[in-house]
């Protein structure tokens, strides 16, 4: 944890600001980075660790614990730096429909940040960026992108977030909030912390009769009770077979492709240009996301204007990329 982080953190519980203790053996010098040290609430009731440089506000044992394993396994798999491809980028991009210039400098929130895909293109950018997981995978994405001097890692809970009111110029939640129990209060958990005239991106798996009718939907009946190590093996034997069958499936003329979204792998290579051992490595990550995640709560379009219906946003834009993407604005706090 960098100093400079404490000057938007507060207790998640009692509101009230933090105090840092550590010891002077526990300061990396070189960057001015606390390795170990503890955040006490003022009214010293509420205690929270720094460890391996990372805030924690949560144990280690919850709902997300899956995301932790996968992306302890896949460490780097998703990052453009690693892979020669601009996937993350474009969809970053794409997604926010933001400037890049307009990210220099400024406080970023990523509300889930997995093992950093999306934080390494903000941080590029010249943004400050503050990446939250619920899971361990805040660890890998510390690993990943802690050469960044601009980069802030931390262990916390979405409907629980450790900072003072209106901290972030942008906010953004890429892939995340239809693994949380509650879509609509996870989002809502966000607003507070945005700047007024502060932007926000987030996205949604479509909830729709193509989407629902997904072989996932029945399978995750049978494999989400599964110990994550034991699907994850079983997956390493089966997602290749299933990736050639897929590629037969194909072939066949009018009906090939309506055959293939019966079968339950994620498959990439027509979307991107993958070598075989990138498009098997990316199919066995995401559905091993598809049936091991505790929470996966599309939406409608209806659903999301319900759920912001009260929010204090303008300039909302719902539309479809890929995902269901909601970009809007924080009103401004001008009184007439």
């Amino acid at each position: 944890m960098k100093k400079s982080l404490l000057s938007i953190l507060s207790c998640p519980v009692s509101k009230e600001d933090l105090t840092l203790y550590v010891d002077e053996k526990d300061i990396d010098t070189s960057n001015d980075e606390i390795l170990i040290g503890s955040l006490i609430s003022k009214d010293t009731k509420n205690k929270y660790h720094i460890n391996n440089c990372i805030p924690r506000f949560v144990s280690s044992d919850n709902y997300a614990r899956s995301f932790g394993f996968q992306w302890n396994k896949f460490a780097r798999i998703q990052l453009d730096s690693y892979s020669n491809q601009l996937i993350s980028f474009k969809r970053f991009w794409g997604s926010t429909g933001w400037d890049l210039s307009d990210l220099k400098d400024k406080w970023i929130l990523d509300a889930g940040s997995g093992s950093g895909r999306f934080a390494e293109i903000a941080l590029k950018a010249g943004a400050n960026v503050v990446a939250i997981d619920y899971s361990s995978a805040i660890d890998s994405c510390s690993e990943n992108l802690r050469k960044f001097p601009n980069f802030h890692p931390i262990q916390a809970d979405i409907y629980s977030l450790p900072f003072k009111s209106e901290s972030f110029d942008f906010i953004y939640s890429l892939g995340v909030l239809q693994h949380t129990p509650n879509v609509g209060k996870a989002f809502n958990s966000l607003l507070p912390f945005l700047k007024h005239q502060g932007s926000i991106c987030v996205d949604f798996y479509e909830k729709r009769y193509a989407s629902m009718i997904h072989p996932k939907y029945i399978l995750r009946y049978l494999t989400v009770p599964i110990p994550h190590e034991v699907l994850f093996k079983i997956l390493e034997r089966i997602v290749p077979v299933i990736l050639k069958i897929n590629l037969i499936l194909r072939t066949i003329p009018l009906i090939g492709i309506y055959l293939t979204r019966l079968i339950p792998v994620a498959d990439y290579r027509k979307m991107h240009s993958l070598t075989n051992e990138e498009a098997t490595e990316l199919a066995l990550l995401d559905t091993f996301d598809w049936l091991s995640a505790k929470y996966d709560n599309p939406q409608t379009i209806k659903s999301i204007k319900k759920f912001i219906q009260y929010s204090n946003l303008e300039k909302v834009h719902i539309f479809r990329k890929g995902h269901l993407i909601l970009r809007a604005q924080k009103a401004s706090n001008t009184i007439i």
